[in-house]
């Protein structure tokens, strides 16, 4: 790979894609301990959206009772959506039981549950997720014990931050979904 190219002028200058060997730094106990607690983290969130999915469409009686189950023909936003105060609340009271709506949160956390736990697609997990949880922060506006943060803000930032950490490439697919030629086309499938 050479590391000079032609600009406009003729002017030889550095080849911006050429990355010098001794500019990488070698990786560190803590830059390795740092990118497998990352990877826990990002397993766990996973986890997170992957139950709410499967408690919701079985109802397992933690968050759904069995006779609310998506399959047995609840709604999986009408109860958050109805309580839903502030502001918004008329929005998001008439999107309650809405088909659509329904269609789209359970869609929205089955496929950022599988992103984050397989380690694939974290720029549109993180963007998604982050998009998801703030609307659900939305709707508890106002807060009752705080007065703007919550845990729905906290996991948004994080799943920024996995994002651009790449937390995806440690336990997880991340490393060979980045590999495949439409991921290198399109880099906001990385």
């Amino acid at each position: 790979m050479s590391t000079k190219h032609r600009s406009q002028t003729g002017t030889r200058l550095p080849d911006p894609n050429f990355v010098h060997p001794e500019v990488i730094a070698p990786e560190t106990t803590a830059g390795k301990a740092l990118r497998y607690v990352n990877a826990a983290i990002r397993i766990s969130i996973g986890w997170v959206f992957l139950w709410a999915f499967i408690d919701k469409v079985w109802g397992f009686g933690f968050a759904t009772p069995t006779a609310k189950a998506w399959i047995n023909g609840g709604s999986p936003t009408t109860g958050f959506l109805k309580g839903a105060t502030g502001p918004l609340a008329s929005t998001y009271h008439s999107m309650s039981g809405q088909s659509w709506a329904d269609w789209l949160f359970m869609a929205g956390l089955l496929g950022i549950g599988l992103a984050l736990v397989l380690g694939v697609g974290m720029r549109i997990a993180a963007a998604a997720g982050s998009l998801l949880l703030v609307l659900m922060w939305s709707a508890e506006l106002p807060l009752q014990n705080n007065p703007f943060m919550d845990e729905h803000l906290v996991y948004a930032m994080v799943l920024v931050a996995l994002a651009l950490a790449g937390a995806g490439r440690t336990v997880g697919l991340g490393r060979q979904w980045e590999r495949l030629s439409f991921v290198q086309r399109n880099g906001w499938l990385k």
